[in-house]
């Protein structure tokens, strides 16, 4: 009797508080939830982000569109209102242990990249580039992708002959496509033994090196430096032993340019769902965190803010993966799908939210002299590799998802 009515006090409390985002229980709208198991709610308020994804992943409830309903409860800040104990221990481990520790840094390469190749060429576009497009000019994956990459090069002023070092390069698409579009020499590092293998299998024959190696142990030159999706796992207590690595690789004449997911407020610790089941030890930089870092090695050059391209790359990637699932469910379980699913949904909406941001910064050490040149529009280069992983993907439609099967 006790657990049945405080699980309709739980109710109650959560419905109250949903219905100020616009999502209600039970009805037909695709962005409300529909519960399965009566004690969901209490599960929620007593662990917070935690309960809510792994309720989730258990089938305790369903979402149509978990997009849409990520995008409402987070724009409503419902998120600052539910706390716990979960959440509150996830901040002290943060404050207390180095959890980015050299000790630490290949954990996230075994537990998330190295879960196997053939998922994310399934869900990413051809070169596997996981981390957001730009959207201007594109209508597919690869064009989005596409036009990230010339950004990229455009904004670090490659030229033939330069030496570049891209600080977690993940599975070589962007040294190949450096290295051919630019005729760049590139030297990439990465914690993911999977990843080390299959990008010195696709740039072989080009300017490339492939390392597996902890960006701490880097000591070499390079006229220019990108890291793009890495500062994410950098960490807190290491931000400034990362700039120094970077203004210690970095000729004094150099640019180096930070891709990274940003949030508006300094925080102590990650989601704990996120930090339990996608990235372990990983936490999202603010902008205060990255200036001290900077400060004293860098001039920033420029800051730019392509947050909300992240929305659309997140659905393109989830249309893919759900495309995909059948050739890929021999390897992984129902849950599995749950997870992947909530993981890329609930960023979608984030992102659409804005309450997450991605940050191109670029940087050099002394200041351009005469200052700095930079193009934000480049649109979209006429040259591309030609060795393509998974053909093009088409544009998903934002008016409805698939069901989970």
């Amino acid at each position: 009797m006790w657990r049945k009515s405080a699980n309709g006090q739980s109710r109650a409390r959560a419905e109250k508080l949903l219905a100020a985002a616009g999502v209600h229980t039970g009805d037909q709208r695709p962005w409300d939830i529909q519960v399965h198991h009566p004690a969901m709610f209490s599960r929620v308020l007593a662990q917070g982000s935690l309960g809510l994804g792994e309720s989730y992943m258990d089938g305790w409830w369903d979402c149509e569109r978990l997009d849409e309903f990520f995008f409402r409860i987070l724009r409503a800040r419902l998120d600052r209102m539910v706390g716990s104990w979960y959440d509150t221990c996830h901040v002290l481990s943060s404050k207390l242990v180095n959890l980015q520790s050299p000790s630490r840094a290949f954990r996230i390469g075994r537990h998330h990249y190295d879960i196997g190749n053939g998922l994310y060429q399934a869900m990413l576009d051809r070169r596997l580039i996981y981390s957001c497009g730009c959207w201007d000019h594109a209508a597919t994956l690869d064009e989005a992708q596409e036009a990230k990459l010339e950004l990229i090069g455009r904004k670090l002023g490659l030229e033939p002959g330069m030496r570049v070092l891209d600080i977690g390069c993940g599975w070589g698409g962007t040294a190949r496509y450096l290295a051919e579009r630019y005729r760049v020499d590139v030297v990439g590092v990465t914690v993911s033994q999977e990843q080390v293998d299959f990008a010195t299998r696709l740039c072989r024959g080009l300017p490339v090196e492939i390392c597996y190696q902890d960006y701490r142990d880097l000591d070499e030159r390079f006229d220019r430096l990108l890291s793009v999706g890495m500062l994410e796992h950098v960490g807190p207590k290491n931000y400034d032993s990362f700039m120094a690595v970077v203004r210690r690789c970095l000729e004094d004449s150099g640019l180096g340019l930070l891709h990274s997911i940003g949030v508006q407020q300094t925080a102590t610790g990650h989601d704990p769902w996120i930090a339990r089941y996608i990235f372990p030890n990983s936490q999202l930089p603010s902008a205060r965190q990255i200036c001290q870092a900077v400060e004293g090695r860098f001039v920033v050059e420029d800051w730019q803010n392509l947050g909300a391209n992240y929305d659309r790359t997140l659905m393109h990637w989830f249309d893919n993966f759900h495309r995909h699932w059948p050739s890929l469910k021999d390897r992984y379980d129902e849950r599995f799908y749950r997870m992947w699913r909530y993981y890329l949904l609930s960023c979608a909406g984030a992102f659409r939210a804005r309450v997450n941001q991605v940050w191109q910064i670029v940087l050099s050490p002394h200041g351009v002299p005469g200052g700095y040149r930079l193009l934000r529009d480049p649109g979209l280069s006429d040259e591309s590799s030609a060795d393509t992983p998974v053909p093009p993907s088409q544009p998903v439609s934002r008016q409805r998802l698939p069901a989970v099967p």
